[in-house]
């Protein structure tokens, strides 16, 4: 409620508002009559009020819309992406969910949006039936008359948004007062003969009609405007502001409301830049050099920009930065402040620029404009930055320089990222569509592997050929309503003198590895033969070239090569042949990519020994090295070194050595893997792994165990590669040694030495929202044979309750076992297998006997006799209280041969700080009573903490693949 000394203001402030309306309304109306070719077919008239202290836009909206087709509309539909952010089931918030982002869901109201309609009618004020169906963020206006071909209806909309707070996406109000509009009024989806309706999943990809539009809008008097619209008719009035923004031939309009005055128009020869990017330790006036050298780059390489306005702003860059080591904090980054400046210009220009002018489908077609786009990156870092290393400064300093990172060229970043996702098997084709990419490929890899194709593109055509197809085809094509990558490839096949097929059919439409290998190579004084194979068969173009101390003095390219080939090239001064030398082909494995031409051993390379992992170096066998310190409590801390192949690109062999002192037992422990891993199928049965593995330690003082594991494993994945569900099967041998201290035997009721078969399937589905997964277990020694299952789900509910409900359940098909060692246990299982991380595996008392780790029964409370010999069948539930804080409950059944069957209970509270990694548990009530009146009440609260580096990385870098 407004009080009484703000309303007549805010009369004075809507009058004021209808009379510039209707003003603005006749202008409109007699320029169209005037000048009927100034309009597009669509047009759009708004006239909007944002109402700062409400978050809220009122809109009053006047569309104009022509039928383009041949068919006959009954049907409309618009857009409403601002609604997407209404409640928990839009398909928004589900792409949230797929990306562990809890943010939309936990939500409260006043952070939400929503666009309440009040009306919508024709041009004979006739009220127009709408609905929204399942698409939460479209609307269906269903017409009251078939619209014909050709004709036109003008619709009349009257609504209000309600902003979301920014912290979602970027897009609403901002904490300090501003404002991020785009895609905030109502606008028509595309129509091509059929209705492309796309639902808002931050993806920055609306798909719309393009409009004549003019905006008359108003905001309050303390905000700043810049836009990517043209701006008009600017004036201030008591209490707000109001601007006309006026475009043609554009798809929708962006305003970025801001409380300080930070943006700056630049007029340089072809275009005018209003911008807030800018460097605090680059000057003003090299800043504005630096953008007239790229607006010149842009102009030259894509032609004249058919708007008056660029809006290149700080936010559009945040939404779309270039990663990497770019984006380290401003004091550590390692490159001149004009290179970096330029680059991330650059990159926000290119994007806008495009994205202004270009009209393909942006979720069907992306990799067009990524192609176009990282293909001049590359381009304006080789022609004015031709020595620039992709770590900068950090290249020449001491202890760094030698990395292979540290060499590598800038634009080497983009075979790096794209073959990143190559080599984890989740690559996807770049005619992937945007809604089904992993995050990763969606905002990294795709993007790159485009822009590296039209450099490939460009080394195998030549580059002229390339940039006047780059050329050709913005000219032709910018502001046209309907441009799809065929177009393109006409284009690109009209200055080719090659046949390109392979590129659109092979290289774009599908996620085919490149692979090839110099096999054999014979010599004569004039001419060196050799064989090439493809060893993935992917028939494309590949490049070898003849070295001499690193020098090219040769280059050639072969195509049609599906499997081997013999090739005589003229010798001339090589002393070793390498192929795909300039990175241009995104090539899946590179260290079989040369061959000396001195010496028996050709293909022998020297071992490298590197501090810390590194990039992939193709001329060395690398072998890391790095100080690492472990802990438990009775080998204390080990420190040691672990030695190992694993470079920033996965590698088909990995192998991990890490061998480590413990000055508490004066020896050597530590563990080993080898293991290795064949993808086969992006889904379904996509990946296999064998592995062998070994680790010694100490169980308890002066008391050593050994494992030594051999493995298989089988993977799964759904077709959908966005679904964090998988599957697994591990078929296992554990052999166990142990080694007991003389004082212990007596002590020790089980044999030291035994081995284990065992086999499980696992079902993961990992949702944050809806998580659930179940394993069956089954175990096989001379002593006893078991099975076990265990289910787990987690439900996050609309009312922001979290239910946590575990069943486990476990039965001895034959024990000749005459001790608790191998039996079920409640709260803490001995762990004989030792695939528990427990710091202190033999403690009954004391902290570490705290440690809980949530396995067979997954109880809190220490119970008498814990252990179950015969079965075991226990549910753990919990659910929040207040944020973090739960309540938890177990309850069960336990049977011992010769013994009745015991029900066993406990509950208490859980801090569930960060789940499965750190959470503590106060147990209240069970069995034993109340506990929390029991005396040595600290020694009965239990822990989960889990230290592995590895495993905390893996909490933060989920969401990417």
């Amino acid at each position: 409620m407004l009080s009484t000394k703000v309303e007549p203001l805010v009369q004075t402030f809507n009058l004021y508002v209808l009379i510039i309306h209707r003003e603005f309304l006749s202008i409109l109306l007699l320029i169209s009559m005037l000048c009927p070719n100034l309009w597009g077919q669509h047009k759009n008239e708004i006239v909007a009020t944002l109402d700062g202290p409400t978050n809220q836009i009122r809109i009053r909206q006047h569309f104009t819309y022509t039928n383009p087709s041949d068919k006959g509309l009954s049907t409309l539909y618009f857009n409403d992406w601002n609604h997407a952010y209404s409640n928990k089931n839009t398909a928004l918030a589900k792409r949230f969910a797929e990306e562990f982002n809890r943010s939309l869901h936990l939500a409260k109201d006043r952070e939400r949006a929503k666009t309440t309609i009040r009306s919508i009618v024709d041009d004979n004020y006739t009220g127009l039936d709408w609905k929204r169906d399942n698409n939460k963020d479209i609307i269906a206006v269903t017409l009251n008359e078939i619209l014909k071909p050709g004709e036109s209806l003008q619709l009349f909309f009257t609504y209000t948004i309600k902003l979301p707070t920014a912290k979602f996406t970027g897009y609403g109000y901002t904490d300090n007062g501003g404002y991020n509009l785009k895609d905030w009024y109502f606008t028509p989806a595309v129509f091509d003969g059929n209705w492309n309706l796309y639902n808002n999943i931050n993806l920055d990809d609306i798909f719309t009609e393009v409009t004549d539009t003019r905006i008359n809008f108003t905001f309050p008097e303390d905000l700043y405007l810049a836009s990517n619209y043209r701006t008009s008719s600017v004036s201030s009035f008591p209490g707000g502001q109001n601007v006309q923004l006026i475009a043609n031939k554009r798809k929708n309009c962006e305003i970025i409301l801001t409380t300080d005055d930070r943006f700056t128009k630049h007029i340089t020869d072809n275009i005018m830049v209003t911008t807030d990017i800018e460097s605090n330790k680059y000057e003003e006036i090299p800043q504005g050099i630096s953008i007239n050298k790229i607006t010149q780059f842009l102009h030259e390489n894509l032609g004249a920009y058919p708007h008056g306005n660029l809006l290149v702003s700080e936010f559009d860059y945040s939404k779309s930065p270039l990663y990497g080591i770019s984006q380290l904090p401003s004091f550590i980054r390692p490159y001149e402040e004009q290179f970096q400046f330029e680059m991330k210009f650059l990159k926000t220009t290119i994007r806008s620029y495009l994205k202004e002018s270009l009209y393909l489908n942006p979720r069907k077609e992306q990799w067009v404009n990524d192609a176009i786009g990282f293909y001049l990156m590359i381009k304006f870092v080789d022609e004015n930055y031709p020595n620039q290393k992709l770590a900068g400064k950090l290249s020449k300093i001491w202890g760094l320089k030698n990395f292979h990172f540290a060499q590598m060229e800038f634009n080497e970043q983009y075979s790096l990222f794209s073959m990143l996702s190559a080599r984890k098997n989740i690559d996807q084709a770049l005619t992937t569509s945007n809604d089904s990419l992993i995050k990763f490929n969606q905002k990294i890899a795709n993007a790159y592997k485009a822009g590296l194709g039209m450099s490939y593109l460009s080394a195998y055509l030549g580059e002229k050929k390339i940039d006047s197809t780059i050329l050709d085809f913005y000219q032709n094509n910018k502001q046209k309503k309907f441009v799809s990558a065929a177009d393109f490839k006409k284009t690109i096949e009209k200055y080719s003198n090659k046949e390109v097929d392979w590129f659109f059919d092979t290289y774009v439409a599908t996620d085919k590895k490149i692979d090839f290998k110099i096999k054999k190579i014979q010599k004569t004084e004039d001419s060196i033969t050799f064989v090439l194979k493809n060893k993935r068969g992917t028939n494309v173009p590949i490049s070898v070239f003849g070295l001499e101390n690193d020098s090219v003095v040769s280059n050639y390219w072969f195509s049609g090569i599906d499997s081997t080939r013999s090739i005589t090239i003229p010798r001339k001064s090589e002393d070793r042949l390498v192929l795909n030398y300039d990175q241009k082909i995104p090539e899946f494995n590179q260290r079989d990519n040369w061959k000396t031409l001195n010496g028996f051993f050709s293909s022998n390379k020297k071992l490298k020994f590197q501090f810390f992992k590194d990039t992939e170096d193709p001329y060395y066998n690398q072998v890391f090295y790095v100080p690492i310190v472990n802990f438990n409590l009775y080998d204390g801390v080990t420190p040691g070194l672990r030695l190992y192949n694993k470079t920033f690109l996965e590698r088909p062999f990995q192998y991990d050595i890490s061998p480590t002192y413990s000055f508490l037992e004066h020896t050597m422990v530590g563990k080993a893997s080898f293991r290795y891993r064949k993808y086969h199928k992006k889904t379904g049965l996509f990946v296999s792994n064998y592995s062998f593995s070994a680790s010694t330690s100490h169980f308890q003082e002066n008391s050593r165990f050994t494992t030594l594991t051999p493995a298989v494993s089988f993977g799964w994945r759904p077709n959908d590669l966005l679904s964090n569900r998988r599957q697994y099967l591990l078929l296992r041998y554990r052999s166990v040694f142990r080694n007991i201290d003389q004082n212990l035997e007596g002590e020790l009721d089980t044999d030291p030495d035994y081995g284990v078969i065992n086999a499980r399937f696992t079902d993961v589905d990992n949702s944050i929202l809806n998580y659930s997964s179940w394993f069956l277990d089954a175990q096989h020694s001379s002593e006893f044979t078991k099975i076990a299952f265990e289910w787990e789900y987690r439900k996050l509910f609309h009312s922001n309750r979290q239910l946590n409900l575990r069943f486990y359940a476990g039965k001895f098909l034959r024990n000749k076992t005459k001790s608790n060692f191998f039996s079920f246990a409640l709260d803490r299982p001995t762990d004989y297998m030792f695939d528990l991380a427990y710091l202190g595996r033999s403690e009954s008392s004391g902290i570490y006997s705290q440690q809980v780790i949530i396995a067979e029964g997954g109880f809190k409370s220490k119970l008498e006799n814990p252990f179950a010999n015969d079965w075991i069948a226990t549910t753990n539930a919990s659910t929040n209280i207040w944020r973090w804080i739960e309540a938890y409950g177990d309850l069960g059944f336990i049977k011992n041969k010769g013994d009745n069957t015991h029900f066993v209970y406990d509950s208490g509270i859980r801090l569930n700080l960060v789940t499965d990694y750190f959470e503590l548990y106060f147990p209240v009530y069970s069995n034993r009573g109340w506990e929390i009146a029991q005396n040595n009440y600290g020694q009965k609260i239990r822990f989960i903490v889990t230290i592995s580096p590895k495993t905390l990385i893996g909490l933060f870098t989920r969401k990417w693949f």
